[in-house]
């Protein structure tokens, strides 16, 4: 995606949220003409204090499944034996939705950050996870025994050939991975917290009525999903631009 395709299509959205606004002819769905109005006038206040909150958050917890998963990822792709010993524990866990232990981690962790940060991770790590075991246990035999035949030892080759080879996946596990951890992100701000675009959204918004600053907040989560994106995408193309060859 380039940003002139994100700008067409922003432009495209508006247009289209005109013409509803117009045929529904109803204060709960107001024009983006006042929702921008709304969006400008609240942004160097609430909306931006809670927006800096949930980015904080689902950046910490992009941060900290990275930094579990691909070492795990990695090692479970290059060791079988450790493969074999959780791909069971994989297989259960990951198709489980994550979203449905929000109440034991809060009740373990507290209605602080910690809760939010970890239960984002934690539906992250798993989808980091599958992709780089996947990948480099996918890797060619012949390469890996050429870079051992010059001496490599298995820290060498998990720096310069599983590694280097598994970031893409990293990347698109991460670009794919954007949208639920906003929508999580979303449905964790809404219990037990006085801070963040759900709280801002549902609390102080939808619950008092205040139709036009809801829909503030939820352009400001998505503005919050596609900056994310687009910033994954661009580490794609700065690390890896062999991808982007025709």
């Amino acid at each position: 995606m380039r940003w002139r395709d994100a700008a067409l299509g922003f432009v495209a959205t508006l247009i289209l949220w005109e013409l509803l606004s117009l045929l529904i002819a109803r204060p709960v769905f107001p024009p983006p003409t006042v929702v921008l109005l709304v969006f400008a006038r609240q942004l160097p206040g609430d909306l931006g204090r809670h927006l800096l909150v949930s980015a904080g958050r689902v950046v910490a917890a992009i941060v900290l499944a990275v930094l579990v998963a691909v070492p795990a990822g990695l090692g479970l792709g290059q060791i079988r034996t450790l493969d074999r010993l959780f791909s069971p524990l994989i297989y259960i866990v990951h198709p489980i939705p994550k979203i449905v232990f929000l109440p034991v981690i809060l009740v373990l962790l507290g209605s602080g950050n910690g809760s939010k940060v970890f239960l984002i991770a934690l539906i992250l790590f798993f989808q980091i996870l599958v992709v780089v075991r996947d990948e480099a246990a996918g890797l060619r035999p012949e390469l890996i025994l050429s870079v051992r035949s010059l001496g490599a030892g298995r820290r060498a080759l998990f720096r310069y050939v599983y590694l280097p080879a598994s970031l893409p996946a990293v990347l698109t596990a991460l670009r794919v991975s954007v949208g639920t951890a906003i929508a999580v992100l979303f449905i964790a701000e809404t219990y037990a917290t006085t801070s963040g675009l759900g709280y801002y959204i549902i609390v102080e918004s939808w619950g008092a009525l205040r139709y036009a600053q809801m829909y503030a907040g939820v352009l400001a989560m998505s503005l919050l999903g596609l900056t994310l994106y687009f910033v994954v995408d661009g580490l794609d193309r700065r690390l890896c631009p062999w991808r982007q060859a025709d």
